[in-house]
């Protein structure tokens, strides 16, 4: 049974193709990058961050990113929506040439990992990201914005609430219909995600203005996303199999795993339309393909019974 103060379903944004990848050593080819993404979605995803349109001297993995969407038919299945990260106007254009209908953009909740990820300031990042957002809001395209380093950054420390909901509020205001709360470290804990979430509330960005981004570098992703369903979210971001994450966060371990946050809600009776054993499945292969084990621990225990 559902407990009555959690949502009854949720969406599960799933971002293992970008996100979980981009940090990965050995390179994906194309090929199963796209036989991944069709994987997921065979599993019940159905919305899939398929790539970022970063310049391929900062993130060589998805230096294909056009070749990867030209593999995915974007208009064959309207119930899925695929994405895609743009870090400024240039990856825009590059974005509208592709034909996507959704895009993100990824800011700061400080300045030093503004100025390593972004090379602007913590105030510049907004005079950057204004134009993309306009643009895109003009073409139809949806825009969701994430803010990074929301419990902690390697260089400065822990993060005041106020700094956070000022940044993130800031770039919801640029005209995002979407803002993704991200614990890039994995700092987090439950009663922190509370306090946060419910400064946001006070703020006025609401459940429905909000997901959730968890790395479980300290163990605590599942107690954080239970926490965030406490507080009425009902989007979390999640990477099969538990892939990677960002290449300039020194010290974060992997992002929660879609099978562990699935398997979770699962037992709680929360709908999110996927199937978790054939996810597993697909993040067995795609961990052969990269050489080493999937860091998810339904995925590792879903191996084990089929061994």
């Amino acid at each position: 049974m559902t407990a009555t103060s959690l949502p009854d379903s949720v969406v599960i944004y799933e971002v293992g193709a970008r996100d979980g990848l981009q940090n990965e050593a050995i390179t994906v080819s194309t090929h199963d990058k796209i036989a991944f993404i069709r994987r997921l979605a065979e599993a019940g995803l159905t919305t899939i961050e398929a790539t970022s349109f970063v310049h391929p001297k900062w993130i060589p993995q998805l230096a294909d990113a056009e070749d990867v969407l030209a593999g995915l038919d974007l208009a064959g299945d309207p119930a899925l929506s695929l994405p895609v990260l743009v870090p400024n106007e240039r990856g825009l254009d590059r974005a509208l040439a592709a034909g996507v209908t959704r895009i993100a953009i990824f800011g700061s909740a400080t300045d030093t990992f503004a100025r390593k990820n972004l090379n602007r300031s913590l105030e510049d990042q907004f005079a950057m990201f204004e134009p993309t957002v306009a643009r895109a809001r003009a073409a139809g395209i949806d825009v969701r914005a994430y803010v990074s380093m929301c419990f902690g950054d390697p260089w400065e420390g822990d993060v005041p609430i106020a700094q956070v909901v000022e940044v993130g509020r800031r770039l919801f205001d640029l005209g995002a219909s979407q803002l993704s709360i991200g614990d890039t470290l994995g700092l987090a804990t439950p009663g922190r995600v509370h306090d946060l979430l419910g400064a946001f509330a006070a703020a006025g960005l609401g459940a429905d203005d909000l997901a959730v981004h968890f790395h479980d570098t300290y163990g605590q992703a599942l107690a954080n996303s239970y926490a965030a369903l406490e507080a009425g979210i009902r989007t979390f971001d999640a990477s099969a199999g538990g892939l990677r994450g960002c290449p300039y966060a020194p010290g974060a371990a992997g992002n929660l795993a879609t099978e562990d946050l699935v398997w979770m809600l699962d037992g709680l009776g929360i709908r999110s339309g996927v199937d978790v054993a054939a996810l597993a499945r697909t993040s067995t292969w795609m961990a052969a393909t990269l050489g080493r084990p999937s860091t998810s621990r339904v995925v590792q225990a879903l191996a084990a019974q089929d061994a």
